[in-house]
């Protein structure tokens, strides 16, 4: 049969797609590079943060918008905070004990001792 040109042109050849895998196959595999465990490691202490602090709202029944006047931002960035898509420095982290009257708590410990 035989294919128009505005079918040529607009209607790329579509190449097979290869074998699916799995989330957790995926991760697994990616864990194995040292660079990327340390950034998938880092992004996952950086959503715990997050979930603290949306927790944390929810149970003073605060809204965002509440929270950011107390921290000085737009709820925009509590949101963001929320979302974990905003990196937290100790000054802010400090900041958002204080809105909720909290204090911090910053400890190191041994890598084997992490959950």
């Amino acid at each position: 049969m035989k294919t128009s040109l505005i079918t040529r042109i607009y209607m790329p050849k579509v190449k097979p797609m290869k074998k699916a895998i799995d989330f957790d196959t995926y991760i697994s595999r990616r864990l194995e590079d040292a660079q990327f465990k340390s950034r998938y490691e880092a992004y996952g202490k950086q959503l715990e943060i997050a979930y603290q602090v949306l927790q944390l709202r929810k149970q003073r029944r605060m809204s965002q918008a509440d929270l950011a006047r107390k921290l000085g931002t737009t709820q925009s960035n509590v949101a963001r905070i929320e979302a974990g898509r905003q990196n937290l420095g100790t000054h802010t982290l400090f900041q958002i004990a204080n809105a909720f009257g909290k204090d911090l708590k910053v400890e190191f410990v041994s890598k084997n001792n992490i959950r």
